[in-house]
């Protein structure tokens, strides 16, 4: 079955569904994006799978992931961190942060989630499709990369980043 992804209008609202390979530039979807921070204020973040079609091989949130039909946001978010690094984010108090529209290559709008926790990476499981690894980064050198190697990241981190700077 192919997968059916929920397109909105500029306000957000639901105007349709359409397959994955199937979305054209002007099209506005969906994303949830997990932050997540540990104690020693770094951020965990995660290579996108080489095989992926949107930013392969790049730098992004620790869990990212296109809402489909018959799911929310927050649905999207709670599967795709299970698929993505083997956590049940309904064990812990994650919170809903902000929603963002990205606008470019892509067009979306982003619901952003966070969570706070000192997570032992090397106990993560890791979808081998979707993410190639993942690794915590001092926010400060994240910033710095960021600036210096803008093409390791996926194109919306410096949206992305901006916003977590406030966390």
């Amino acid at each position: 079955m192919k997968e059916k992804i929920i397109i909105v209008d500029e306000n957000d609202n639901i105007i349709g569904t359409k397959n994955r390979e199937s979305i054209e530039l002007g099209d506005i979807y969906r994303v949830s994006a997990l932050w997540i921070s540990n104690s020693k204020n770094q951020i965990l973040i995660a290579k996108r799978s080489i095989n992926k079609k949107n930013d392969p091989g790049k730098w992004g949130p620790a869990v990212s992931g296109t809402v489909e039909r018959k799911e929310g946001y927050w649905e999207n978010i709670i599967k795709e961190t299970e698929e993505e690094i083997g956590i049940d984010l309904e064990k812990y108090n994650f919170k809903e942060i902000d929603k963002i529209r990205v606008k470019g290559k892509y067009n979306f709008f982003c619901q952003w989630y966070f969570l706070e926790e000192d997570l032992e990476i090397d106990k993560l499981v890791l979808q081998g499709d979707e993410v190639d690894k993942i690794m915590w980064i001092n926010k400060k050198d994240f910033e710095n990369r960021l600036k210096t190697n803008p093409e390791e990241y996926t194109i919306s981190m410096p949206q992305h980043f901006a916003f977590l700077k406030k966390y």
